[in-house]
């Protein structure tokens, strides 16, 4: 078994800033629907997801074609465990990887937001 993993870390405020400067179309670029309609009022929530997009990213490793942010999305189980589903070039690139699943685990604290991805292989 093969492992593929990632993590990445950002300061919350980062986003707060991007929000502030961009607004509608910074969180328009990055999340999807489902993203916005249940973390649109959280900060934090909002900053972890972005890290875990990233991520998401880094496990996938090199590849030839861009990853959209929105072809990523972290949503929560009815348990609350965070749970990545892909799309697109994302899902193309996993399935080259032959991954299997992309486990996820999300944190924050007042000032950061944390991710770490961990996908294996059939």
């Amino acid at each position: 078994m093969k492992h593929h993993i990632g993590t990445d870390i950002i300061e919350i405020a980062r986003i707060e800033e991007a929000i502030t400067r961009w607004g509608e179309r910074f969180l328009n670029r990055v999340y999807t629907e489902s993203e916005l309609r249940l973390y649109h009022k959280n900060l934090s929530s909002l900053a972890v997801r972005f890290a875990g997009k990233e991520a998401v990213i880094k496990a996938l490793g090199p590849r030839d074609k861009r990853i959209g942010w929105k072809e990523i999305e972290i949503l929560s189980e009815p348990n609350g465990k965070p749970a990545v589903q892909l799309y697109g070039e994302a899902q193309n690139q996993a399935n080259s990887l032959g991954l299997d699943k992309l486990d996820i685990s999300l944190s924050h604290s007042r000032e950061y937001a944390v991710a770490f991805v961990m996908g294996t292989t059939k």
